[in-house]
C-alpha cells in the first residue's frame, strides 16, 4: 500500500486480485519472482526524499490518485496513422506498439526477422518458452532497495523480448512505442522489456514514450539487457508522455568482455518523470556511453539518475547529460561511477551541464566517484548557467533576432549530447524533436 491516504493505490492489494489472470501464472519461478517483487516493495514502500537516492524527487503526489488497471473497454480506439513513430520509414519500420503496456497487433509491424533474431511480446515469450525466459528476466536487474522495480517486478503484464543469436546483425532499429493517455481514467501499468545480445551481435532499440491525452497516468517501466562478448547495443529513448503523466522508467545492462552499450535518453514530457539507468561492467574491455538531454519548462519535474559500476579491468565509460529548464521546472542529476577492487585502468568520465532559461527554473546536481582501484583515470564535471550575453550578443550584432538568437545558442549546447546519437535517422529525429519544443521547426 502507498499509504494511509484514501486516495492512494494499495498496490499490494491490486497485486492480490490480480496474480492469477497475470502471464505465467501457474509457474512456480515466475510466482516465486513477483512474490518477492511485491513484498520488496510492500517492505519499502513508496520511496520519499527521506531515501538518498529519492533526496531530489518526491513521488507523494501519486499518494493523491486513485490508479485502476488499463481496460480495453474503457480505452480510446487508435488509428493507426495517429501512432507517432522516430523512424523515416513510420509505417514500414519494424516496431512493437504497447497501449497503456500491452501489445498491440493490429498497430505493430515486425516484418521478417533476420536469421538468429528473436522478436515478441513478452505475454507471448512466456506462453511460448518459459524456460527460456528464466534466466534472465528478474535476474538482471534486482529489486533489492529499489521499490519501484520491485512493483514492475511484481505486476509486469506485457512488454517486449528481443533476443540477438550470436552473430547476428539487426541492421534496422527495432522501435517500441509505449502508447498512454489513451482511458477515460487515471491508470497504472508497468511494461518490462528484456534484451540478449549473444556474443558479436549488433542491434539498435528504441524506445518512445508518447501521450496521446489529457489525463493523468502512471507509467512504472523497467528494461533488462545482457550484452554478450564482443556484442554492441545501441539505445534510444525519448520520454515524451502527457502532460499530468507519472513516468518512471529504470534500465539495467550487464555488459561482458568487449562488450559495448551506447545509450542516448531526450526528456520533453510528463508531469514529473525519472530516467534510471545502471550498467555494470562485468567483463574486460567492456565500454559503454550513457548520454541524455532533457528540456522542461511550465513547472515539470525531470530526474536522470545514473550508477556505472566497473568490475573488471580495461574498462571505460562516458557520460554527458544536457538540460535546459524553463520557468519554474525542475531538473535532477545524480551521477555515479564506481570502481570496484581489482577494475584497474579503468576509465571514467561524467558530466553534466544546464542551462536555466528562468531564475524560478533549478536544478539539482550530485556527481560521484567512488574508487577502490590502482591507476585510474576518472573525472566528474557539473555547472549550470544562463545563456552566454556575449554570445547572444553577437548574434544579435549580425541581425538575427533575439529568440531566433536564443534557439541558436541552445541548441548548440545540447549538441554535444545529441551528437553521440551516431545513427543518422535518429539524429534526425532527435533534432526535430528539439527544434519542436523551441518553437523553430
Amino acid at each position: 500500500m502507498l499509504n494511509g491516504n484514501a486516495g492512494a493505490t494499495d498496490f499490494g492489494a491490486v497485486f492480490t486480485e490480480r496474480r492469477a489472470r497475470l502471464p505465467g501464472a501457474g509457474l512456480a519461478w515466475l510466482s516465486e519472482l513477483r512474490e518477492s517483487g511485491i513484498n520488496q516493495f510492500r517492505r519499502q514502500g513508496l520511496p520519499t526524499p527521506r531515501s538518498e537516492a529519492w533526496k531530489y524527487t518526491n513521488l507523494q503526489p501519486l499518494n493523491k490518485v486513485a490508479f485502476a488497471a488499463p481496460q480495453v473497454a474503457t480505452r480510446r480506439p487508435i488509428r493507426l496513422d495517429r501512432v507517432p513513430s522516430l523512424l523515416p520509414s513510420g509505417d514500414h519500420a519494424r516496431r512493437l506498439v504497447l497501449t497503456e503496456g500491452r501489445f498491440s497487433p493490429e498497430l505493430s509491424h515486425i516484418g521478417e526477422l533476420p536469421a538468429g533474431v528473436g522478436l515478441e511480446p513478452l505475454a507471448q515469450a512466456i506462453r511460448r518458452d518459459p524456460g527460456g525466459l528464466q534466466s534472465y528476466l528478474g535476474r538482471i536487474a534486482h529489486p533489492v532497495g529499489q521499490p519501484m522495480l520491485a512493483l514492475n517486478t511484481a505486476l509486469m503484464e506485457d512488454g517486449v523480448v528481443l533476443r540477438v543469436g550470436r552473430g547476428a546483425v539487426l541492421s534496422e532499429p527495432v522501435e517500441v512505442i509505449h502508447l498512454g493517455g489513451l482511458s477515460d481514467r487515471a491508470v497504472a501499468y508497468h511494461p518490462r522489456l528484456l534484451v540478449l545480445l549473444e556474443a558479436d551481435s549488433r542491434a539498435v532499440l528504441v524506445e518512445h514514450f508518447v501521450g496521446l491525452g489529457e489525463q493523468a497516468y502512471f507509467a512504472n517501466a523497467a528494461t533488462e539487457i545482457r550484452v554478450a562478448e564482443g556484442a554492441r547495443l545501441d539505445h534510444v529513448k525519448v520520454q515524451d508522455e502527457g502532460a499530468a503523466a507519472t513516468h518512471l522508467a529504470s534500465c539495467h545492462v550487464w555488459l561482458d568482455r568487449q562488450a559495448t552499450f551506447i545509450s542516448f535518453s531526450l526528456a520533453l514530457g510528463a508531469r514529473l518523470s525519472r530516467n534510471e539507468v545502471h550498467v555494470r561492467l562485468e567483463g574486460e574491455g567492456a565500454r559503454c556511453r550513457v548520454n541524455g538531454a532533457y528540456l522542461m519548462r511550465g513547472r515539470q519535474h525531470c530526474d536522470n539518475t545514473t550508477l556505472i559500476e566497473h568490475l573488471k579491468p580495461d574498462t571505460s565509460c562516458r557520460e554527458v547529460f544536457k538540460g535546459v529548464l524553463d520557468d519554474q521546472s525542475r531538473g535532477v542529476f545524480q551521477g555515479r561511477i564506481m570502481v570496484h577492487r581489482g577494475a584497474d585502468k579503468t576509465d571514467g568520465h561524467q558530466l553534466s551541464k544546464t542551462l536555466l532559461l528562468s531564475d524560478r527554473a533549478e536544478i539539482d546536481t550530485k556527481p560521484e566517484l567512488e574508487i577502490y582501484a590502482d591507476d585510474v583515470k576518472c573525472s566528474h564535471g557539473a555547472t549550470a548557467g544562463d545563456i552566454d550575453d556575449e554570445a547572444l550578443f553577437y548574434l544579435r550584432a549580425r541581425g538575427i533576432p533575439e529568440a531566433r538568437a536564443r534557439s541558436l545558442l541552445i541548441q548548440a549546447f545540447l549538441d554535444e549530447a545529441l551528437d553521440e546519437v551516431g545513427i543518422p535517422a535518429l539524429h534526425e529525429a532527435l533534432l526535430s524533436r528539439v527544434a519542436a519544443w523551441l518553437g523553430t521547426a
